[in-house]
Formats: structure tokens, C-alpha cells, sequence
């Protein structure tokens, strides 16, 4: 039996499908793409009918010389790259550098690296799909056009460096669209009252809240109207009117997909969308797991479907059985419909390969952010396939003559999926457990309170909302999320302030000049389109140069009049307080490819630069020095002495002025999600907490 080689995309995912073929066979990485259009030309024959120009990436010479000998070697090439259109282009790149056959049946695909995914795919290779890679190279040529036509506009008009993406630009827009109707936002007043009722014989209160009035919604406007109807509701009586309690069946969430695990992520682990997909990626491609060898834990992370396979179904159903017990599982399998159209569904949802690697099982071998990702990827999935949660909710309707007040209270009957994933609705978060009342009873009003409130503006995008608005609205797809949040960080079109996503001054001008000129582009219903455009060249419905054609003539007679018409902008400096030391000029605040730092207004005459250096107001607990915000080589920010090397404090965790009461040592700012932000002592050995922290205490201490 000769050698077969078999080509993945990345040395984890070799290494791990390595340890499950035989001896005959050889995997390699082809770490990636290994060609693309080339970055100093457009790449694209616009008169040619827009043939794209491949060439083979920088670097990469040398490792396809080393696939063709391993190919020549072999009796047979498999190509196992990412089951998805970018996989598929990579892969029909590769045969071509390989010279194989088109009618040659070397493609693979598996959506789970497990000994028996792989083997069953080596079973039934097929041929390379050309719809998919048509669905890739259109998209690839319809970003090249809008990135190298459009951006060299804004490096004239603006700066040099600025970039405008076919499907970032559409985010943008979002972005600064929501900035604007914050600042736009007019609040109104309104008050709501609220009483503290308890039974004759108990002293246990609980807050009923006025709703009616003569049976109609009330509305209450001002103080004035708020303090009549709160002395109105003294001189009445409180009595209980009905009395109603129904048991609701609470349905587990499905399987995460792309976009949902994004979201869950970063709202329970704090997990940026790229860290997210950084991690999945490792549990994806292959992990020493003690006890099992190196195993894919998870199923391909890029897919926006819901479904499951059947055998990993009832393999759940039978874990949640013997785990739990009959009465944790529905009679009938549960399936989920997606409720999105036109997804890609010939991938799984984001679950776990093996059920019986229990995340505290794997703990020892994984880091912690893979464990934290495993565990909520695994209990989602367990969850899925649990019976349905039964809660009493309670509605208590109590009246005061012609007022009317509501309580709601729950209860939960059965906890079924909630054992293993839980999740809370709005209605959910307002209802607390409830006194045993009767219809007719008389309550007593211990207190009647009036509240104060504004209409409150839309909610600036955080990434998780971004993520959920962009999947709901079509745009992108799975790969694309996190790559387009960074591209905007990157570019600093827009930041990050207190967990949320607001545009900067450069994000609003480059968002003017495309939504004036560029309507196309940031069009959220044009953009969607494109996409179902792209999946009808994947179904093989459309001819994927005539879907290019359609959207570069109009775009191109756009670029004719921004070149004319945009007029030239300066975006000035900010101006720090600094001094130059070689001049006396007041520094200004630079944005290098390497972060911001200091220069000096007065260049080429003076190029003196610095570093930001950020400072906190507290003295360094080993010398008494200043203390500086830095940050390490993968950009996390730590806490260090200002004279190191002499001193070498250093800490992960933000340091404060105030003294561990228990042992003294020095306290450092952290965060919980229970109890929000806290101090604790920098002692290992001591376990002191303060957990009364003003400061920041609705936004978690970063």
C-alpha cells in the first residue's frame, strides 16, 4: 500500500488527524491560503471579465515545493482544508499547484476532527465543489474593488492608511447611525408609584405597582399628577382583586452557532468576538486530553445553523439519562429550526464531539480560557436536549378603588434544562417569590412611593449587540464577525469606552463620505442582498462575474464623482499638555501601527517622539514610586514600577492606595459578576475582600 498525503490548513489540525490515520499516510499544513491577489496591484482584469490575478503568497514558495515532492511521493492527495467556501478556494488552489485532475475526487471534508469523522471522510472524496469557489473568488473580487477603489479616495481626501470595506463600512454606518440618535435623543419625564403592601397577620412586604385607572393604562407625566394619585392611594383600601397562577413551560435555547456563541461569550466570560474564535479554533483543531490522546473537542465553529446530527442527539439524550434520569429528557428529540433564511446548513451547530469529555474532566489539560469556552459550549449542548423547565407564575391583581396594581411572582416547579444551562428573560428578572394571598384579602400599606424616570435613548452597540444586529439584518457571514470589529478597531474608526463601541471623529468623517458619495455600500438591505447574491453563485443559480458586474458599474460611476467632488480634510492633532524637550512645542497625540504615541507638532524640523506613558495616582507598595499602566507583548495591560529595574513590582491587577486591614499588604481592584467590583488583598495567603467599591460599580474593573 503506498503513501497518501493528506493536506489540512493549519500543524494543530496535522498533528491531531496525524495520530488517527495509519502509517501510510502523511498530513501536512498548508498553514493557510497559499495564494491570493497580490497587495500592490488591484489584482482584478476589470476588462477581462473581472479575472482575478492569483499569485503565490510572500513566503510560501518553499512549503509548496515541499507538498508537490510529498504529492509526487504519493499514490494519492486528499485535500482536507476548512469545510466552508474559503476552505474550498484554498483547496482548489492547491490542486492546481498540484496539477491534479478536475475530475480527480480529492476533497474531503469533515466537521468534526474525530477518528471516526475522519475516516468515514477519506471513504467518500469527492470533487471540488466550483460553486463554492465561485461564491469565494466573487466576494473576494467585490472586497478588492471596493477596498482599492475606494480607500486611496480617503487616503487623498483624509489621511493615508485608511481603509473602507465592502462589509465594515455597513457596521460603521451602524455605529455612527446609533451615536447620532443618542445625541439627537430628547428624554421625556414620566413617574411610576409603587406600594409596599403586607398581609394582617405578616409582616413580609412586597411591592405591588400601579398600572390602571378606571381598567385604563395610566400614564403618569408629572409630579404634580404623581403626588395627587400617591395621597389618592393612602386614603383608599388595598384588596386583592383575582389571583392567578399558570405553570409555563421554559424551552432550552438551541446549540450555539457563530454569532450566539460570540454573544454568550462575551456577555458570561467577558471574551472579545476574536478571542472567542481564537480559542474555538484550539478546541476545534485538536487538544491532549489525558485519558483520550489528542481529540477535536468541539465541531467546526464557523456555522450559522442550528441543526445536530442524529447520533450525536441521542448520544446527549442517553448522557442526560444516565446523568440525570428519564424525567430530564422530552419523549421526542428536540430539533430547532433556524430562524434566519438563506443559512449555510451544511455544517452542525457548535457542539461538543464527545459528551463523555466532561468539561472538569479535560480541566488539567486545558488553559483556562479553553476550559471556560468548553464548558459553555458543552452545557449549551446538554441543555438543548433536556426537557423543558416548568415555572408557576404568578399574576396578583390588587385594586384601590378606581387604581388598579399588579405583582408577579414565579416559582420554579421543575428545573429541567436550567440543571445544566441557565438563562434569565426581562419578565423573569422582575418577578420574586410572593406571600400566599386569597381573593378578597386586605392588604395593609406599609409605604406608597413615587419614582422619577426619563425615556432613555437607544443603547450604544457593545460587540455583542453588534454581532446579533449584523446576523439579523444579513449581514456578513459566521467567518466575518470578529474580522470586521477588528479591522474598525485597527483603523480606529471606532473604540471600545466602558464595554461599548462608540465611533471616533475619523470614523465619523470616513462614515459621512461613504454614506454621501458611497449610498450603495452602506446600504444594510443592498449589503444583505449581496449575500444572498453570493449563496445563489454557491447553489449554482447565478454566474459569479455577472453578480460582480451588477455591483461594480454603478460603483465605479460613484468613484468617478467622489474623485471630483470630495474635498480635501485635515483632522488636527490632539494637543497634550506635554513639552518637547528638544523645542518647547506642546506634543500632540500620534496613531502609529503600533498604538498611539507622542510627537512633536514641529516635524521634519523636530522629530522628537515618546511613548504615552499613563500614570496612576498611586505609589508603588514595594518603593513608593509612581506606578505605570503598561502593557505585555500580547497587549494586556499590566501595572509595573516606574523605576524598574531597580523595582521590580509588577502586577496584573489594578493597584490602590489602601492597606489589607488583615495582614497589609496592598489591595488590588478586581471584579465578580455576583457582586460586581471588589478589592482583595494582593496576599495569596489572605482572603480578605472589600466588596463596597464606589468607584466604577455598574462597570466592571478592566
Amino acid at each position: 500500500m503506498g503513501q497518501k498525503l493528506v493536506i489540512v490548513e493549519s500543524p494543530a489540525k496535522a498533528k491531531t488527524i496525524g495520530k488517527y490515520l495509519g502509517k501510510n499516510y502523511v498530513v501536512k499544513a498548508s498553514m493557510g491560503h497559499v495564494k491570493d491577489l497580490p497587495k500592490s496591484q488591484l489584482g482584478v482584469d476589470i476588462d477581462n471579465e473581472y479575472n482575478p490575478k492569483y499569485i503565490t503568497i510572500r513566503g510560501k514558495g518553499t512549503l509548496l515545493d515541499k507538498l508537490k515532492r510529498e504529492a509526487k511521493k504519493s499514490d494519492k492527495v486528499y485535500l482536507a482544508t476548512d469545510p466552508d467556501r474559503e476552505g474550498e478556494a484554498i483547496s482548489w488552489h492547491l490542486s492546481h499547484v498540484l496539477k491534479l485532475r478536475e475530475s480527480e475526487k480529492c476533497r474531503i471534508e469533515f466537521h468534526e476532527i474525530t477518528k471516526n469523522a475522519i475516516k468515514n471522510s477519506i471513504k467518500y472524496p469527492r470533487t471540488i465543489n466550483i460553486n463554492l469557489v465561485n461564491a469565494q473568488q466573487a466576494r473576494r473580487v467585490l472586497d478588492r474593488l471596493v477596498g482599492y477603489k475606494i480607500s486611496p479616495i480617503l487616503w487623498r481626501k483624509i489621511k493615508w492608511g485608511l481603509s473602507a470595506g465592502r462589509v465594515q463600512s455597513v457596521a460603521l454606518k451602524m455605529i455612527c447611525d446609533r451615536e447620532k440618535s443618542i445625541i439627537d435623543f430628547k428624554p421625556k419625564e414620566y413617574w411610576t408609584i409603587e406600594c409596599e403592601l403586607h398581609k394582617k397577620s405578616a409582616v413580609r412586604c412586597f411591592n405591588a405597582k400601579l398600572t390602571t385607572f378606571n381598567r385604563k393604562k395610566i400614564q403618569i407625566a408629572t409630579k404634580e399628577e404623581a403626588d395627587k394619585i400617591t395621597e389618592d392611594l393612602k386614603k383608599g383600601q388595598f384588596i386583592v382583586k383575582s389571583i392567578k397562577t399558570t405553570c409555563k413551560n421554559k424551552t432550552p435555547l438551541p446549540p450555539f452557532t457563530t454569532s450566539t456563541l460570540q454573544q454568550d461569550a462575551y456577555k458570561r466570560l467577558n471574551f472579545s468576538t476574536k478571542k472567542t474564535m481564537a480559542v474555538a479554533q484550539q478546541l476545534y483543531e485538536g487538544v491532549d486530553v489525558k485519558g483520550y490522546g489528542t481529540v477535536g473537542l468541539i465541531t467546526y465553529m464557523r456555522t450559522d445553523s442550528v441543526r445536530i446530527s442524529k447520533e450525536a442527539q441521542e448520544d446527549c439524550r442517553n448522557f442526560v439519562i444516565d446523568k440525570f434520569g428519564k424525567k430530564y429528557v422530552e419523549e421526542k428529540p428536540r430539533n430547532f429550526k433556524s430562524k434566519k433564511k438563506n443559512i449555510q446548513d451544511a455544517h452542525e451547530a457548535i457542539r461538543p464531539t464527545y459528551m463523555k469529555i466532561e468539561p472538569d474532566k479535560a480541566k488539567e489539560n486545558l488553559k483556562p480560557e479553553q476550559y471556560k469556552l468548553y464548558k459553555l459550549i458543552w452545557n449549551r449542548f446538554l441543555a438543548s436536549q433536556m426537557a423543558c423547565s416548568k415555572i408557576d407564575v404568578t399574576s396578583i391583581s390588587i385594586v384601590d378603588g378606581k387604581y388598579g396594581l399588579k405583582v408577579s411572582g414565579s416559582r420554579v416547579k421543575f428545573d429541567g434544562f436550567m440543571k445544566a444551562y441557565e438563562y434569565t428573560t426581562e419578565d423573569e428578572k422582575s418577578n420574586k417569590a410572593l406571600p400566599k394571598l386569597q381573593e378578597g384579602e386586605l392588604l395593609i400599606e406599609k409605604s406608597t412611593e413615587s419614582k422619577q424616570h426619563f425615556t432613555q435613548p437607544p443603547a450604544r452597540f457593545s460587540e455583542a449587540s453588534l454581532v446579533k444586529t449584523l446576523e439579523e439584518n444579513g449581514i456578513g457571514r459566521p467567518s466575518t464577525y470578529a474580522p470586521i470589529l477588528s479591522t474598525l478597531l485597527d483603523r480606529k474608526y471606532i473604540q471600545r469606552e466602558k464595554r461599548t463601541l462608540i465611533p471616533t471623529e475619523l470614523g465619523n468623517i470616513v462614515n459621512n463620505i461613504l454614506s454621501e458619495y458611497f449610498k450603495q455600500i452602506v446600504d444594510v438591505e443592498f449589503t444583505a442582498e449581496m449575500e444572498s447574491k453570493l449563496d445563489a453563485v454557491e447553489d449554482g443559480k447565478d454566474d459569479w462575474r455577472k453578480v460582480v458586474d451588477e455591483f461594480y458599474k454603478p460603483l465605479k460611476k460613484s468613484i468617478d464623482v467622489a474623485e471630483k467632488e470630495v474635498a480635501k480634510i485635515t483632522i488636527k492633532d490632539e494637543v497634550t499638555d506635554i513639552k518637547c524637550e528638544k523645542c518647547g512645542r506642546n506634543m500632540v497625540i500620534k496613531h502609529g501601527r503600533f498604538g498611539d504615541f507622542l510627537a512633536c507638532p514641529g516635524y521634519p524640523e523636530c522629530k522628537n517622539t515618546k511613548p504615552i506613558v499613563e500614570e496612576l495616582d498611586v505609589k508603588c507598595p514595594k518603593c513608593g514610586g509612581k506606578v505605570l499602566v503598561k502593557r505585555s507583548r500580547k497587549g494586556r495591560k499590566f501595572y509595573g514600577c516606574s523605576n524598574y529595574p531597580k523595582c521590580d513590582f509588577v502586577s496584573w491587577y489594578e493597584p490602590v492606595n489602601e492597606k489589607c486591614p488583615a495582614c497589609g499588604s496592598y489591595m488590588v481592584k478586581k471584579y465578580n459578576k455576583t457582586r460586581g467590583n471588589y478589592l482583595e488583598c494582593s496576599n495569596s495567603e489572605c482572603k480578605y475582600r472589600k466588596y463596597d467599591v464606589e468607584e466604577n460599580k455598574d462597570e466592571k474593573i478592566k
